[in-house]
């Protein structure tokens, strides 16, 4: 057992009499202590972030799957809505942008355990309820309840990897963990093009909550609790049983009523979106990225079953491009996300937060997405191949992996402690556009045009890629300057 300096005098005459708390903290010395997930064997820390990885991965999948299945969909419950055929993908995203809201407080207030375990619990009960909707507004209310429980382990992830890695081991562990929200979406409409080739819609649901289940399983009894403020109070309870003695405290304790404590949670990340410049800026800029990508992801069936002829599986096939850029993306990305730092506590240099944005990570990266889209737009416009379509989609999907590795990183770094609130906040604004801009891309697309559609939106991505230079460079003074009470 632990104690502070001034720990509490124990004495033996009928009982405990306390002067001060005895404060319960990880056993000397502290980098040795099996408690503490910091310690835990490399590959139980490996085995943990590929769990986190894989349920994080199966949230996504579930956004973009129906994507091809959509017309089958307005088909069987008679509607011809070209707005519905976007909001039957976007709306989950729409839960995506409430979920952490909740979500993001109870990790932090109760641990991260069992979030993770009700999460995947209630995801395989929506994906039923979908696959048995008896009519159309049934089937979007419990696709974005499905999107609202599903957005945890995304919540939650960054928090686990802070958890478990040190600062100049992180970036390879983000790495693993950004599979899941990135190549999700990529991966959904190729399984369900695949899926509907032989079966009808409903088993696009069937089929992930038999996967989903399986993986709530194994989840259950493989991944433990890794946050330190819940296992060190867990410890101290433990002592407090055992002894009798009141006094034993996490020394993570703050001290505060549990209602402040849970109100305190489930007001930070507004409080980090609105009072933090740094958290505003990269969680705008993001949300951004994220609203012309699901322009794509949602237009991509009829832009490529209408320009180029593609079947159902074709379809779900033209998102590889996107696929291939975001894994050479995260190739390029992960295997210098952490070498600023390697170097700089090599020569004893302090590390910053800042070290998440050098200049060869975030300049290819913000330049490639107005890149890609611009070949993208224009290649179909003028009835190009459709390979060059792909390529520039390739191009956007690298620059964006790039750049939500960069970011996501970064605000993890600075804000280590509450790293599920900052990702939370980044997840609602994102999610938000994320729901909301898709409902444009098809008017957009019959407005202006296929090749001035994305030639506007790589130009709203372009006006946008001074935001992490700029970080780069003036990040922690503003960091220091605009310092919140979290």
């Amino acid at each position: 057992m632990d104690q502070s300096n001034n720990a509490a005098e124990v004495k033996n005459t009928g009982g405990p009499v306390l002067t001060e708390s005895l404060e319960v903290f990880w056993d000397d010395p502290i980098d040795e202590d099996p408690a503490n997930p910091m310690n835990w064997s490399n590959g139980r820390k490996w085995l943990t972030v590929f769990m986190v990885s894989f349920v994080t991965f199966l949230t996504p999948l579930a956004s973009s799957m129906i994507a091809p299945g959509v017309p089958e969909i307005l088909a069987h419950f008679n509607s011809t809505s070209t707005t519905l055929s976007s909001f039957l993908v976007s709306v989950y995203i729409l839960g995506f942008a409430f979920g952490p809201l909740i979500i993001s407080p109870i990790s932090e207030y109760s641990g991260r355990s069992a979030v993770y375990n009700v999460c995947n619990v209630l995801f395989v009960v929506f994906n039923i309820a979908s696959a048995l909707a008896p009519n159309i507004e049934a089937l979007i209310i419990f696709r974005f309840l499905d999107g609202f429980v599903g957005v945890g382990p995304m919540t939650c992830g960054s928090g686990t990897i802070a958890d478990l890695m040190k600062a100049e081991y992180r970036g390879r562990a983000m790495a693993l963990w950004s599979l899941g929200p990135l190549f999700g979406p990529i991966i959904g409409p190729v399984v369900g093009g695949a899926i509907l080739e032989v079966m009808d819609w409903r088993w696009l649901f069937w089929i992930l909550s038999i996967v989903s289940a399986v993986s709530t399983v194994v989840f259950f009894f493989v991944v433990a609790e890794t946050y330190p403020r819940t296992i060190l109070e867990k410890k101290a309870s433990k002592l407090r049983k055992e002894t009798g003695n009141p006094a034993y405290r996490s020394s993570l304790d703050t001290g505060a009523p549990p209602r402040q404590l849970f109100l305190q949670s489930l007001v930070r990340p507004s409080k980090m979106l609105l009072c933090s410049p740094i958290v505003a800026a990269m969680c705008i800029y993001v949300a951004v990225l994220y609203g012309l990508l699901y322009i794509l992801f949602t237009t991509f069936a009829e832009v490529f079953t209408g320009q180029y002829h593609f079947s159902a599986l074709g379809s779900g096939l033209a998102f590889i491009g996107s696929g291939i850029g975001m894994l050479l993306g995260l190739a390029y990305s992960a295997s210098l996300s952490d070498r600023k730092l390697k170097v700089k506590l090599a020569l004893n240099q302090e590390i910053q937060p800042e070290d998440r944005l050098p200049w060869y990570l975030v300049i290819p990266g913000s330049l490639a997405i107005p890149a890609g889209l611009f070949i993208y737009g224009w290649a179909i416009d003028e009835d190009v191949h459709w390979v060059v379509a792909e390529l520039g989609n390739a191009v956007t999907g690298y620059g964006m992996i790039v750049i939500l590795m960069c970011v996501q990183t970064y605000l993890v770094d600075a804000f280590t402690a509450y790293a599920a609130s900052v990702i939370a906040a980044s997840t609602v604004l994102r999610s938000l556009l994320g729901a909301l801009l898709p409902l444009c891309g098809l008017n957009l697309y019959m407005a202006i045009g296929y090749g001035w559609g994305n030639s506007l939106l790589a130009f709203i991505a372009l006006a946008m890629t001074p935001i992490p230079w700029l970080l780069q460079r003036h990040g922690k003074y503003l960091r220091t300057r605009f310092e919140i009470k979290l």
